[in-house]
């Protein structure tokens, strides 16, 4: 009964998507109750494992956001953060971008409290808020807003990592393309895999993430370690760690260098590989209890 609890439960990845890209108008910031309607569906899921959540607020232009925080197991004297972004890049339904990371956030921090491994750590999960265009590269991003608190409250932390898009994948030579033409010649063309993406200066921390993902796992794992500002790397939640020399790892399916309905209304459940999302959110499960 441990091991099958252990799996995920493609059926709650399936539901969380449908609620996240039904909603009307779309989750970004232009809609603030379409954004309050995700926060409280995320809190809610949280709490369905028998914890309390937390809100951490913070506002903008009179506007108030909140990133959506559970911890398991948090007397741990040390941290691990498990974050994704639940809002999305205008009137699109955000699918990929960033549903599957909030379904596998979700799943993930289920399938922990489920079956409660012993950790000497606490795994924070935290879905953030304004990821996305107008505030993506400014000090409103919710990401930025957390890590600036690890940092504020003396956190030791171990690490992060980012699920953002997770869930699109190809069979088709020629599928993917990579931000150098060196990196074509070292990885498939084809876009059948989970990629580790990492910055130069934590390559050890970026590397372990990628060993125990790639540790019986039933889907193909690569990595790469990146500068912090540069494509790929520079798109999402973990780099506002980076940036602050926490370790963080983004895990992604390489955004729009795979998946050709990024940030268009055209992102729907419908384009996600569900079976390989599962697998990538197994993979991140065996990660992070074992560190």
């Amino acid at each position: 009964m441990k091991k099958e609890k252990s799996k995920v439960n493609i059926q709650h990845l399936k539901n969380h998507l449908q609620l996240l890209t039904g909603l009307r108008p779309h989750r970004n910031v232009e809609n603030p109750i379409s954004l309050t309607t995700a926060e409280r569906y995320i809190q809610q899921e949280f709490e369905n494992n028998d914890a309390s959540t937390e809100l951490q607020t913070w506002e903008v232009y009179n506007e108030e956001y909140h990133n959506v925080i559970v911890r398991y197991n948090p007397k741990g004297k040390k941290k691990l953060i498990v974050g994704a972004h639940y809002d999305v890049c205008g009137d699109q339904p955000g699918a990929d971008d960033n549903g599957s990371g909030v379904a596998g956030l979700l799943e993930l921090a289920r399938m922990i409290f489920a079956n409660a491994p012993k950790l000497n750590y606490c795994i924070e999960f935290v879905a953030y808020n304004l990821e996305e265009p107008p505030y993506f590269l400014t000090p409103h991003m919710g990401s930025c807003i957390h890590a600036q608190s690890l940092i504020e409250n003396n956190d030791d932390v171990i690490g992060m990592i980012c699920l953002d898009m997770i869930g699109y994948f190809s069979d088709e030579p020629g599928s993917q393309r990579f931000p150098d033409p060196f990196l074509e010649d070292v990885f498939t063309s084809t876009g059948d895999f989970i990629m580790v993406v990492g910055v130069d200066n934590q390559s050890a921390f970026s590397d372990k993430v990628y060993k125990l993902m790639k540790r019986d796992t039933k889907i193909k794992v690569h990595k790469m370690d990146l500068p912090l500002w540069s494509p790929l790397n520079g798109l999402s939640d973990q780099m506002n760690y980076q940036a602050l020399n926490i370790q963080a790892v983004l895990i992604n399916d390489t955004a729009f260098y795979r998946n050709p309905h990024y940030h268009l209304e055209s992102d729907t459940m419908e384009t996600l590989d569900f079976e390989k999302m599962s697998e990538v959110v197994n993979s991140c499960y065996r990660a992070i209890v074992s560190f």
